[in-house]
Order: structure tokens, then C-alpha cells, then sequence
């Protein structure tokens, strides 16, 4: 038990030639000896990551291919006709790591020569080693087809591998930089990196090519295979699906699938048949099967399947990655006054290395170039996702329509419908666009509070408490706003009914010269709207005017502080100051502008699904026709009844047999029930008794 460290420090003394780390500062140099590849701790990390990666690849080859029971020309897919992406992945990667193999050898052949000059200490040569084998084995196995690997491997393991890449590549960079001298290794160390990210894309593609292959393709757009057509129309529609539906990661990133029709554009005007078809998983049918096979699945828990939760299910993925880009733009947006604060040091001598100008100047255009793609990302992707709601939405309204009983007709008229279709389902559209506004606004403040408690200290919490009470004198326009837009909501329903209903019946008011009257019924209408209309409006300025204002109370009560509290002013914290609080000004803006699309989306989703909940028709009012029977429609003994009220029936004891291809006329007086048989033949009324 005693020999226990001792063997310990000289198994490590002899490795790396000397103790790694020892003082009271441990921690700090472990880290600082971490990130520099001229180190022991670093090749012991990069080796022993390298080799988790070699045994998690070894052991899948081992697994899979040998259950696939497949043959050697069925495994391997290299060839010259290859795709590009996929050559170049396993020819750069598998020599790349011939050549890490042929320096750690010569390292290893160096270290047992006579020749001290030339001798590497064991970590040399294993690090390089180790991650050539690494390297070598990855190329063979990519070069086997992917499905016998799994597709969540193919997916996995070269982030993994582009994660290691990333932190072998950066420690060698900084150690070039530093040192100014360019080695082999570091070299094979820099270039690890772009051969991962060739990996890691090929991968993201060959999911994306999989996914594509399982999934239902074009086939709603594909016509039937007429005598007159044939095929050849359906094979000319698949070639006019948008490129962004066989788009690439870094076509995807950058929006160059748009290249083609933007080049169209500025040749000539663009026309119907210039526009591509939408993709299989853009399409309203397909969105709407997808809603509806989710509220299914819910329907058959105990609980009462909520809509909102239904349709976040349905496109989960697509509202967590839009998440991450918005994350990522805040991130990088936030590094803005950091970064300058830096600058500021750096020009005034307090620099903490002697080329730090210019890794912040590197560091301040990556960030850029990462905030410039995280928000575009962001934009297109939450306008997507709501162009997709809304047209699931519209297809499920008109959906229920169709299927809407009676009872609920007398609740949710034609006006009322097209309300839901024009407005509601719009504005429910919208909300994914501002959704992550909703915590990106927080996530941004409590970033610039910490930056500025690290520029002005205690004067901060001057700024924390004018931003607490902006936001408690808004909580009571908030819920006038939300009373006052369902008001405007329920007004504009009922105009929008006696606009309906009066062009309905536009000949029975021309012909009793009623214009007048239902001109007057319909402004009257208006003017109730225009009142709540205006009430909404007047309270979203209140709040517009709050928060506008913010800005300039928040630096007029830091700055008052800094004074009172006699807080040294210099040309670092004051720049960062004011440079935070311009980046504070934007997010403060638009919580107005955030708060009424919140209350208008949460109105407008109450309204659609109380539509979506109300009652259907029974679909077992009557019996199925079979062909062959005599009588396709036979009534015995029936009774209707439009209000469902069996003690007073609007036709009863009702008979009625119709041959197949037999003509019949309904006669009858106004009122004696001639539509309501039509409606009980079609199954819209009812039924208290009999057969149909």
C-alpha cells in the first residue's frame, strides 16, 4: 500500500519525463498544459480520447458487419463514380492518417537510436500513433456502406470525431502561434480538422438521403397514370420540387438552393410556372395527416389531448434546432461588448499575451459570421415552421367543417369559420416567428446585466431595478391587452356574420329595399369593433412608450449611481457600458411587440380549438351501401330531429325506398320538411329512431 504513489509519480516520470503539475495551483496548470500540444497532459488526453474512438469503432465493425451476413463486393461502396463528398472523406482521412502513422513510427525508430538528440519520450510517438490508426481505420470503415454501420453511428461518431479534431487542431495553433514554428505534427493537426467536418457532412447527408428514400416523397403531387398522360407528367413534377427538399447541409447554411431561381428572377420576370412545388414535407396534406395521427395517438390516453402540445410534438426537432440558432445568435451577439472591453486593454498596454490584437480581431469575425448564420437560420426556420401550422390549421378547419354537427353550427357560423381560416390561423402562424423571442429577451438581459456588473460593479442594480419596474407596470396593460383583444375578436365575428349572412340573401334586401337598414345594422357592428380596436392599440402604445423609454432611464440611473457611489469612470467600462446597453435596447423594444403576438396567439388558439373540440356529426346515422342492393337509399320507420330532442321530432314515422338509377321528386309546402329529408338522406340531421 505504501509503494502505491511512488509507482504512480515514476510510471508518469518515466512517460512524460518529468512531473506534469505540482504547487498549490494545480488546477489552473493542468488546464494551461491541456490546451498546449507540446505538453504530456495533452497527448495523454489526445491519445486516450483517440483510442475511445478506435475501440467504439472496431467494436461496431466487429458487431454489425459480420450480422449482415453480406459479401465483400456487397460491403464496400468505394468507387471513382462515388459521390464526391463521400471519395474525398475516406481518401483524405485514410491518408491522413497513413501519414500520422509514418511519423509516429519514425518518432518511435528515432527514440531507440543511440542518436539523444533525436530520442521522443513515449508520449510523442503514442499521441501520433494513436491517432493514425484512428484515422486509417475510419477511412476503410466509411468505405463500407453506411446502412451496415447504422445510421445512428454514421450520424454519431464523426461529430464525436469532429469534436476531438476541433480540440487537437486549436491546441496546436496556439502553440504555432506562440512558439512561431511550424511543425509536422501541427500541420497533420490542422488539417485533422477540415478532414472530420468532410466526414461529419457526408454523414448529416447520408441521413438526410436515408430519411428522403423513407419517406412518401411526391406522391401527392404525382397524377394518375392516365392513357393520356402516362408517367411522363408525374416524371416531369418530380423534377420541379424545390431544391431545398434535396438541399445539403451547406447549401441548407448558406441558401444557395435559392441561387437558380435568383438567377431566373434577374433574367426575367418570374411567372406561375417558374415557381417550384413545394416538398413532401412542406405540404398541407401531409403536415395535416401528420397532426392528426399525433392527436389520435393522444386521444387514446386518459388525458384530454391538448392542441398546442399536439402540433409542439408534431414539429419538436424543428422548434429545438430554430432554438439553437436563436441561442447561438444571442451568444454571439452578447461577446460584442467583451471583446471591445479587450480591445480597449489591449490599446492601453494591459494586454495578457503579445498577439492578443489579433486573435480578437479572428475571434470578433468568427463571432460575426457565427451571428450573421445563427439569425438568418433562425428567421427562415421559425417562418417555415409557422407556414407550416398555419397550413395544417386551415386544412383541420376545413376538415371539421365538413364533419361540424348542427348544434355546433348554431355556434360557429360561415363567418365565424372563415374568421378561424383568415385570422386566427394566420396569427397562430405567426407566433412561431416571436416564440423564442420570449426567453431569448431574457437570456440576452441577464448576459448584458453580467457584463455590465463587470464593467460598472455595484451601479448595476440601479439598472436591474428601473428594468424590474418597466416590466411590473406592463403586467396590467398585459391583461387589458388579452380582455380587450378577445373583445375585439368577438365583435369582429359577429360583423363578419351579418356581412355573410347579407350577401347571402343580397336579392331578398334588393327586393324589399332593405339596403339602408342593414347598412346601418353593419356600421353599427363596426363602430363596436373600432372601439376595442382602438382600446388594444392605445394600450400596446402605453406599452411601446415604456419600453422605448427604458433604454435612457436604465443609463441615466446607472450612470447617477456610479456617481453616488463614486465608481471610477474610464474609457473600458464606459465604452462597454454604452456598447451593452445598445445591445440591450433591441430585445427591450420588442417585448411589446412580443407580448401582443403572445395575447393574440393565445386568443386566437383558444378560438381555434374550442372549433376543433365542438361536436361532429354521428357517422353511424345510417348503414353503408353495398353494391348490388336494390335499394342504394331505404328509410324504415324514421325520425329526425334537429335539435336531438326525441320528444319532438321534426319528421317522423318516415318511409322511403329508392331504386338504383330511379328519379324522384319532393313536393311540399314551405316549411314541411323537404330539406330536412334531403339532410337526413346525406346524414347531416340527427336520427332518434329507425334505419337508414
Amino acid at each position: 500500500m505504501g509503494m502505491g504513489p511512488l509507482t504512480t509519480s515514476s510510471w508518469a516520470t518515466s512517460l512524460c519525463g518529468s512531473p506534469t503539475c505540482s504547487g498549490q495551483d494545480a488546477a489552473s496548470c493542468a488546464l494551461k498544459q491541456i490546451l498546449d500540444s507540446s505538453t504530456c497532459l495533452n497527448h495523454l488526453v489526445a491519445a486516450g480520447v483517440a483510442a475511445l474512438l478506435l475501440l467504439a469503432l472496431a467494436l461496431q465493425l466487429l458487431v454489425k458487419i459480420p450480422q449482415s451476413r453480406a459479401s465483400a463486393r456487397q460491403l464496400v461502396t468505394l468507387s471513382l463514380s462515388s459521390p464526391l463528398l463521400h471519395l474525398s472523406a475516406v481518401v483524405f482521412n485514410g491518408c491522413l492518417g497513413l501519414a500520422y502513422l509514418g511519423l509516429g513510427l519514425w518518432m518511435l525508430g528515432s527514440s531507440s537510436s543511440q542518436d539523444a538528440s533525436a530520442v521522443y519520450l513515449p508520449h510523442w510517438w503514442l499521441v501520433a500513433v494513436s491517432q493514425g490508426l484512428n484515422l486509417t481505420l475510419a477511412g476503410l470503415a466509411f468505405s463500407v456502406r453506411p446502412r451496415f454501420l447504422g445510421a445512428a453511428f454514421v450520424r454519431l461518431w464523426p461529430a464525436l470525431l469532429a469534436v476531438y479534431a476541433a480540440f487537437v487542431c486549436c491546441s496546436s495553433v496556439i502553440v504555432i502561434v506562440a512558439e512561431k514554428v511550424i511543425t509536422v505534427k501541427g500541420c497533420l493537426d490542422v488539417l485533422s480538422l477540415p478532414g472530420a467536418v468532410v466526414l461529419l457532412l457526408y454523414g448529416i447527408r447520408h441521413s438526410r438521403d436515408e430519411e428522403g428514400h423513407g419517406g412518401t416523397g411526391n406522391g401527392l403531387y404525382k397524377p394518375l397514370d392516365t392513357e393520356e398522360t402516362g408517367g411522363e407528367v408525374a416524371d416531369s413534377e418530380a423534377h420541379q420540387v424545390t431544391p431545398f427538399a434535396t438541399a445539403g447541409f451547406l447549401s441548407e447554411m448558406s441558401f444557395s438552393w435559392l441561387n437558380a431561381l435568383m438567377k431566373m428572377g434577374y433574367e426575367k420576370p418570374l411567372e406561375d410556372k417558374d415557381m417550384t412545388l413545394l416538398g413532401a414535407t412542406d405540404r398541407a396534406q401531409n403536415q395535416y395527416m401528420m397532426f392528426m395521427e399525433k392527436l389520435n395517438d393522444k386521444k387514446q390516453s386518459p388525458s384530454t389531448p391538448s392542441f398546442f402540445w399536439t402540433i409542439v410534438s408534431c414539429h419538436r426537432r424543428a422548434v429545438l434546432v430554430s432554438g439553437f440558432f436563436a441561442l447561438l445568435k444571442v451568444l454571439t451577439l452578447s461577446t460584442g461588448p467583451v471583446i471591445l472591453k479587450a480591445f480597449i486593454n489591449v490599446s492601453l498596454g494591459k494586454g495578457t499575451f503579445k498577439y492578443e490584437g489579433y486573435v480578437l480581431a479572428a475571434a470578433m469575425f468568427v463571432c460575426k459570421c457565427c451571428e450573421s448564420l445563427s439569425q438568418r437560420q433562425w428567421y427562415f426556420r421559425t417562418r417555415r415552421l409557422g407556414l407550416q401550422v398555419r397550413s395544417l390549421l386551415s386544412a383541420a378547419i376545413y376538415k371539421k367543417q365538413q364533419k361540424l354537427s348542427n348544434a355546433a353550427k348554431v355556434n360557429h357560423s360561415s363567418g365565424e369559420i372563415m374568421n378561424y381560416v383568415t385570422v386566427d390561423a394566420y396569427r397562430i402562424g405567426e407566433f412561431p416567428y416571436w416564440f423564442h423571442q420570449t426567453w431569448t429577451t431574457s437570456v440576452q438581459l441577464c448576459i448584458a446585466l453580467a457584463i455590465l456588473y463587470n464593467a460598472v460593479g455595484a451601479a448595476t442594480i440601479s439598472s436591474l431595478v428601473v428594468i424590474i419596474l418597466t416590466v411590473l407596470c406592463n403586467l396590467p396593460l398585459a391583461r387589458l391587452q388579452h380582455k380587450f383583444q378577445s373583445k375585439l375578436m368577438e365583435a369582429q365575428d359577429v360583423r363578419l356574420k351579418a356581412m355573410s349572412e347579407s350577401l347571402v340573401h343580397m336579392k331578398v334586401l334588393k327586393l324589399y329595399a332593405w339596403e339602408a337598414h342593414f347598412k346601418k345594422v353593419i356600421e353599427g357592428l363596426r363602430e363596436v369593433e373600432y372601439k376595442w380596436l382602438q382600446a388594444f392599440q392605445l394600450r400596446r402604445t402605453y406599452n411601446g412608450f415604456l419600453f422605448w423609454s427604458s433604454p435612457a432611464l436604465v443609463s441615466a440611473a446607472t450612470f447617477v449611481t456610479c456617481y453616488l457611489l463614486k465608481i471610477p469612470l474610464d474609457a473600458s467600462n464606459v465604452f462597454t457600458f454604452v456598447a451593452t446597453l445598445r445591445l440591450v435596447q433591441d430585445p427591450i423594444r420588442t417585448i411589446p411587440d412580443v407580448i401582443a403576438v403572445v395575447i393574440q396567439a393565445k386568443v386566437a388558439f383558444t378560438r381555434v380549438s374550442n372549433f376543433l373540440d365542438a361536436p361532429e356529426l354521428n357517422g353511424q346515422v345510417r348503414k353503408k351501401y353495398y353494391v348490388g342492393v336494390d335499394y342504394p337509399i331505404a328509410m324504415d320507420s324514421c325520425s329526425f330531429s334537429w335539435d336531438e330532442n326525441t320528444s319532438k321530432p321534426t319528421l317522423k314515422n318516415i318511409n322511403l325506398l329508392v331504386k338504383a338509377g330511379e328519379k324522384i321528386a319532393i313536393c311540399g309546402e314551405v316549411g314541411s320538411g323537404k330539406s330536412t329529408l334531403l339532410a337526413a338522406v346525406l346524414g347531416e340531421v340527427p336520427k332518434t329512431e329507425g334505419t337508414v
